[in-house]
């Protein structure tokens, strides 16, 4: 007999079942190898930012997104979040897993897997990712989505808040770890792929749309018009709270500030007048001025920029920007039928 739990508990969806009196849990797969960064994420922990804590969530909500929809997951379903590669795992049941985002040449067995598809693996079969050669970040999603205590309402890992993952602690994942999923379905058919026009490559420069922020205007006209008309490169120091940006310094950068709220995709110049673009687990507020904001369909693209791509603004308006986001979460959020 095998029972699956409900409720808030980290067991919840979990499947049990009766061996000698006691009630055994099962695994969908061990983590063998973690690399330099493998994190549980979700969409993220929002309504907690008066309390100082981080959204957090994927980095990549396109890629992440197209993971789950494979899969016929919810868009909140958790998945495993992958920085540069080096990652392996291996099956303990029946698992149906889907793998985005960018190119870690994915292998089953020694069998070479495309991305943007899904797959079926058996008990035994290791699923392995090697350094990513054109993007940064990939994305392993499983059939049910992976089980982990939710804490304000997600489950996203925020290392520096200490809140989520597979644990709740806010630890990134590690070799020994084992991920649970909330169905086993061995009679899905998981033929399932992105269609080639919604796949990217994340290979050149890129460019990035900017909404003047309420800040805009304490910049000087010179220093407006060298940001637009500049090249910047992604400096080695960027992480998953901001993206350092190198290049010539702007001009006359406003002073300090009072501290202000701030989200993901703020664009903030400190008093060396190089940009910085606020990423997912950035604080909450801060006192560097802003000169804009990027737009969060846009956010995608620089959370697969590799240290020294060519990174361009342009200037957007408002109304481009909200559309373009409410597309991109409707069509995620309109999950299909199992």
């Amino acid at each position: 007999m095998s029972v699956i739990l409900s409720g808030s508990s980290q067991y919840r969806g979990t499947r049990f079942w009766m061996r000698g009196g006691v009630w055994m849990s099962r695994y969908a797969a061990q983590i063998l190898e973690a690399g330099p960064l493998a994190l549980l994420q979700d969409k993220g922990r929002f309504g907690a930012q008066h309390l100082g804590i981080s959204v957090s969530g994927v980095a990549d909500r396109h890629a992440a997104g197209w993971a789950n929809r494979l899969l016929s997951n919810p868009d909140s379903a958790p998945l495993v979040e992958i920085c540069l590669g080096k990652f392996r795992l291996r099956f303990a049941d029946v698992c149906h897993f889907a793998v985005t985002g960018a190119d870690m040449h994915w292998k089953l067995n020694d069998r070479p897997l495309n991305s943007w598809c899904t797959y079926r693996a058996s008990a035994g079969d290791v699923l392995s990712a090697a350094y990513a050669t054109s993007g940064l970040r990939g994305y392993l999603a499983m059939r049910g989505g992976i089980v982990a205590p939710m804490i304000c309402g997600s489950c996203a890992t925020s290392i520096g808040d200490g809140l989520g993952g597979l644990h709740g602690d806010g630890l990134r994942l590690q070799a020994g770890d084992r991920l649970q999923v909330s169905t086993v379905d061995a009679d899905w058919v998981p033929d399932r792929w992105v269609p080639p026009k919604f796949r990217r490559t994340y290979k050149g420069p890129i460019e990035l749309r900017v909404v003047p922020s309420n800040q805009f205007a304490q910049f000087s006209a010179q220093s407006r018009h060298q940001f637009f008309d500049s090249s910047f490169e992604v400096a080695a120091e960027s992480d998953r709270m901001g993206v350092r940006l190198k290049g010539t310094s702007l001009p006359d950068a406003p002073g300090s500030m009072i501290s202000e709220a701030v989200g993901a995709g703020a664009i903030q110049v400190p008093a060396n007048g190089l940009p910085i673009v606020l990423m997912p687990d950035c604080q909450t507020i801060g006192g560097y001025p802003k000169l804009g904001h990027v737009y969060r369909a846009d956010l995608d693209r620089l959370a697969q920029a590799r240290p020294g791509t060519s990174v361009q603004f342009s200037l957007g308006d408002r109304a481009e920007a909200q559309r373009e986001w409410l597309f991109q979460t409707q069509f995620f959020s309109a999950q299909e039928c199992a």
